[in-house]
């Protein structure tokens, strides 16, 4: 089986589960499935997909897998009492043919809290599958040359000592063996470069860093589960600050694009939350209104964090830490380039919450290919209410 025990996801997915079990267990959600890459036909693999996602239902969470979870400093002993009972009810997963040629579909209905572990898993499982039947011979070589250029890029450049990148590559990544070599390299050749990396199961056989805080869904749910639409991400930042009592202090920038984000972003959140993170739009620009807001808000940025995560490359990584060095700190999250960069297309595939509470729900970010909703009245309406320009003609 591909998916071997339930820490073999992100580790944001249990610091948003904990905030579900304890304030919004009675959470009803759906999540749909989306493969962006055009032309790309799944159906041959549907049964090989759907026996791995009932391998995965299958599992429980270890003695061992559950004392690491309650190591970790914010997670609470009642969560670790619940996960022991834990499963993924397989009766809330469906995987049936699309509506286009070659599509598959993929949907997850039920309690928030028992279907919240699906996302990651269900995505790893459908890449390795696709990957392992059409590339049965993979350049590895071809990846590992790629992989060490990367790392060089960095270890050898003395300017870049306080550079710090994590791997954030689960949810795409060619397979787990792959993924695995990948953080055994970063590990083996960063030093403390190598921040750690969002999969609980390779930070807890690696010895470094789970990193993680909220994702999209979290403040998705919030339309339906706060007091009014409009205040939704004060809501969710509230709610979480809440739980956590200012630690895992960085906050997701992009649900609402990053106007709405200032705007609810006050000097109050200014000095709670540790930091943002970048996941669309342009990243040079994002930082600088970052930057600026803080000065605004009397923040100095040089203590706060901007994480980077949106698509990154080494490249890319280097140019902005160059750009922001000395003004606050940053740090980068890369995912399919690290995870999937053997010299074949990876799949764009996302899994994303679309309703709470029988209410649609969505993200509008800064880069309009990545919004997703499927209901445009709603969309046009959260538009409106957060002053949101119009999406372009097509999109």
């Amino acid at each position: 089986m591909i998916i071997t025990s339930l820490l073999d996801t992100d580790l944001y997915k249990f610091s948003m589960m904990q905030v579900v079990l304890h304030h919004f267990p009675a959470a009803q959600v759906e999540y749909q499935y989306k493969c962006r890459n055009p032309g790309v036909n799944l159906r041959p693999y549907i049964e090989e997909i759907r026996k791995e996602i009932h391998g995965l239902c299958q599992l429980r969470f270890t003695p061992d897998e559950l004392e690491y979870l309650g190591s970790l400093r914010f997670i609470k002993s009642d969560f670790i009492d619940f996960l022991e009972l834990f499963h993924l009810p397989e009766r809330c997963i469906h995987v049936s043919e699309g509506k286009e040629e070659g599509e598959i579909s993929i949907t997850v209905q039920g309690p928030w809290l028992h279907t919240i572990l699906f996302e990651i898993p269900v995505l790893a499982i459908v890449n390795e599958v696709y990957f392992r039947n059409t590339k049965q011979h993979p350049d590895l070589a071809e990846g590992r040359a790629r992989l060490q250029s990367k790392v060089s890029l960095v270890v050898d450049d003395p300017s870049l000592a306080d550079f710090r990148v994590a791997e954030y590559g689960t949810r795409r990544r060619f397979s787990k063996a792959w993924h695995q070599e990948v953080v055994a390299t970063m590990k083996g050749t960063m030093g403390k470069m190598f921040a750690g990396t969002s999969n609980v199961a390779l930070a807890r056989e690696h010895g470094v860093l789970p990193l993680g805080t909220m994702g999209h869904e979290y403040l998705q749910a919030c339309q339906a589960l706060g007091p009014r639409l409009r205040d939704s991400q004060v809501f969710a930042l509230e709610v979480w600050a809440k739980e956590y009592r200012g630690d895992l202090g960085i906050a997701l920038s992009d649900v609402y694009g990053t106007n709405a984000f200032l705007r609810d972003f006050d000097m109050y959140f200014c000095k709670l939350f540790d930091g943002a993170r970048h996941d669309s739009g342009d990243p040079f620009i994002w930082g600088e209104r970052m930057i600026e807001h803080y000065r605004v808000n009397r923040v100095d940025p040089r203590t706060k964090t901007l994480v980077f995560s949106d698509s990154l490359t080494f490249p890319r990584a280097v140019e902005l830490a160059h750009r922001f060095a000395g003004r606050c700190r940053v740090s980068f999250g890369i995912g399919t380039n690290l995870t999937n960069d053997l010299g074949h297309e990876p799949l764009q595939i996302v899994m994303k919450m679309v309703r709470c509470n029988g209410q649609p729900v969505a993200k509008v970010s800064d880069a309009p290919e990545k919004t997703m909703c499927d209901d445009p009245a709603y969309l046009a309406y959260l538009r409106q209410v957060f002053e949101l320009p119009p999406l372009p003609a097509g999109k």
